[in-house]
């Protein structure tokens, strides 16, 4: 069946990183997957969280948030709810998670970078957009440190791999890469999967939505991602000038 959007089952949604998208954070980025919005902002802060002082390590985590207005109906703010939804924590510890699969921090010494992942329009693929987004935030930061000689070792060393994130999913019975809104919501089968530069997987995030599926479906389905992970690797690559 053909897609909503005509694209082909193993084709991404076009894909925009704009860097220096926000003025005064170390790193920022727009990434845009198709009408999937999200900043992502890179802070950096000298010193460590005190259960980590001493150890001459550094250390990188992430918050993630939804705009009231990102979907279709207005959604309260969680602060003024008072509390963090279940969804926003497991997505802020997603992003975390995954960039700090491609930091050395040890070589980033004794430094924090906090990286911010607002979604400011949402139609599918908010957290891979979010990580995608992120890693080249991330890597502006670690430039920013560069160029003050607050690093403990080498820029290459501190970002020793890439990160990138895309969704896959079955509908209709056909795997299909880089979900929307209007997929995602009536996949039989969703995942999110996280990967290296090289092919390598950093998490697999993955549920059958309508009952089971099989180990053919699920091979075809990573290798899906493998191949949408590398095409934004390549993308981040071109965003950096690299």
């Amino acid at each position: 069946m053909a897609r909503p959007d005509g694209r082909q089952p193993d084709q991404l949604r076009p894909v925009t990183l704009t860097r220096g998208w926000s003025t005064h954070p170390e790193g920022s980025v727009l990434v845009e997957f198709g009408n999937t919005r999200v900043l992502c902002t890179a802070s950096v802060t000298e010193g460590v969280p005190r259960w980590r002082k001493g150890s001459g390590l550094g250390w990188v985590t992430a918050e993630y948030a939804m705009l009231p207005r990102a979907t279709h109906t207005r959604s309260d703010r969680e602060s003024v709810k008072g509390r963090v939804g279940g969804r926003t924590h497991e997505i802020s510890r997603l992003v975390g998670r995954s960039l700090r699969a491609c930091v050395d921090l040890k070589a980033l010494g004794e430094n924090s970078i906090v990286l911010d992942c607002d979604v400011l329009q949402a139609d599918g693929g908010t957290r891979t957009a979010a990580i995608t987004g992120a890693y080249v935030a991330l890597h502006d930061a670690v430039t920013w440190l560069s160029g003050r000689k607050a690093l403990a070792g080498k820029p290459e060393k501190v970002m020793h791999r890439s990160v990138a994130a895309v969704s896959v999913g079955v509908i209709d019975g056909e795997p299909r890469l880089d979900l929307a809104y209007d997929e995602d919501v009536t996949a039989e089968v969703d995942m999110n999967v996280v990967c290296t530069g090289t092919g390598d997987f950093v998490e697999v995030q993955g549920t059958g939505e309508s009952g089971v599926f099989a180990r053919s479906q699920l091979d075809a389905l990573l290798d899906l991602a493998v191949a949408g992970c590398t095409q934004l690797a390549g993308a981040q690559r071109e965003a950096l000038g690299r």
